[in-house]
């Protein structure tokens, strides 16, 4: 299973990376496919599950209580996610997404160190 969070923190780096260097493809994707029942499944089900790897996998990590701490809170916001409906979950990212201009690159730089972090917390 920390074989699987490694890839998870490998592809954040890989996408906060690509972010940093061509914001407009993803953000523009994510604007065309807003409304797609497949991006709140997804966004849902990856947190649900990742979630769960790192509150059962955080004891061998090299900080137990923070990668915990990341894993009850990926669950919450999965769950939040599930229960808001696709109208809400719209208008959410509808509103991240207005950020994305003026900060994209920030969220890349911010999400690549993430990955780093969950990276570097079980290698």
């Amino acid at each position: 299973m920390t074989s699987i969070i490694i890839l998870f923190g490998l592809l954040i780096i890989l996408i906060g990376s690509f972010i940093l260097v061509r914001p407009t493809v993803v953000f523009g994707y994510l604007r065309r496919h807003l409304g797609s029942l497949q991006i709140h499944v997804l966004a849902v089900v990856v947190r649900l599950i990742i979630g769960f790897l790192l509150i059962a996998q955080s004891d061998v990590s090299r900080f137990p209580f923070i990668i915990e701490i990341i894993g009850w809170l990926s669950l919450i916001a999965g769950f939040i996610l599930a229960a808001i409906g696709r109208r809400s979950f719209h208008r959410l990212m509808a509103w991240a997404l207005s950020f994305a201009k003026p900060y994209g690159r920030i969220g890349g730089t911010l999400a690549a160190a993430f990955g780093a972090f969950i990276v570097y917390a079980f290698v």
